[in-house]
């Protein structure tokens, strides 16, 4: 059936931006075949992981989640906050605690034309969980003397966040705090593990790849901690009223990148910007 009139093109023009947003924001992260530190060769031309190098650390001798001394590499993006392949203790999509409003909009957007509906294809920043799951991945970067511990996202429209680690507490909702994307976040350190209270998010963006919904009511707390040099381990406990009827935990691992995200070496997160490469990996360099 063919469309007609300046309508018809226009329907088929945001059809074909869609369909090329939503490849281009769920390509595959930095190429996992290329070997570093901590990896070798396997058998039959794949490369087999070795036993990891220990996590970096600083002068106090507390863990670091940037590269350390090595200077290169960065987070690639991670999995799924339900279901046993992000994590064993994950709770399965069926134990989520949603509404029941929630759990039928959860479903919704799950299915292939609620998935266009996802803010994230249309460059709109991720927030929540969502930030960790995109490509091109992301880094820390902890500058002790403002107190203040910056995330940066290669991914997507190259938003960053900022964790306030002075002491501080989180503003009070009734004051002037206007809802963003990334929210308020206060962060501390117990031990190796940075823990991260955040709120003051807007309602709009999915926190979650495939369409978790949440609230402005939504309260995170996230904790990061690095067992060795390639692993980060992500966990974070959901806590919206509005949405869930109690609060649940889920998390992932992500994973050490020491390529750059087409999989060529340098391990530097390259420039991106979605609002001008709309397109899949395999057309980025037509």
């Amino acid at each position: 059936m063919k469309m007609r009139g300046w309508w018809g093109t226009a329907a088929l023009g945001v059809s074909l931006m869609c369909a090329a947003a939503m490849l281009a924001q769920d390509t595959p992260g930095p190429g996992a075949g290329t070997p570093g530190p901590g990896k070798g060769k396997g058998g039959k031309g794949k490369a087999a992981k070795a036993a990891s190098a220990p996590a970096p650390r600083n002068a106090a001798g507390r863990v670091v989640l940037g590269p350390g001394a090595a200077g290169r590499g960065y987070w690639g993006g991670g999995g799924s906050i339900i279901g046993k392949a992000g994590s064993p203790t994950n709770l399965d999509e069926a134990d989520v605690p949603f509404q029941d409003w929630a759990r039928e909009l959860y479903k919704v957007r799950r299915t292939n034309e609620g998935q266009k509906d996802d803010p994230h294809v249309r460059c709109m920043p991720p927030g929540g969980p969502r930030a960790f799951q995109t490509p091109n991945g992301f880094e820390f970067l902890e500058m002790p003397e403002l107190k203040r511990i910056y995330v940066v996202f290669g991914g997507g429209p190259r938003s960053w966040r900022v964790i306030y680690m002075d002491g501080r507490a989180l503003p009070p909702a009734d004051e002037d705090r206007a809802p963003t994307y990334t929210g308020y976040s206060t962060g501390h350190w117990e031990g190796d593990t940075l823990v991260v209270e955040s709120e003051g998010y807007n309602e709009r963006f999915w926190m979650h790849r495939g369409g978790l919904p949440h609230s402005d009511a939504l309260h995170m707390t996230e904790r990061f901690s690095r067992p060795d040099f390639d692993t980060l381990k992500y966990e974070v406990t959901i806590n919206d009223p509005k949405v869930y009827t109690k609060p649940w935990t889920g998390g992932f691992n992500v994973p050490w990148t020491y390529t750059n995200w087409d999989g060529s070496p340098g391990g530097e997160i390259t420039e991106y910007f979605c609002q001008d490469y709309e397109r899949d990996v395999e057309s980025f360099d037509k």
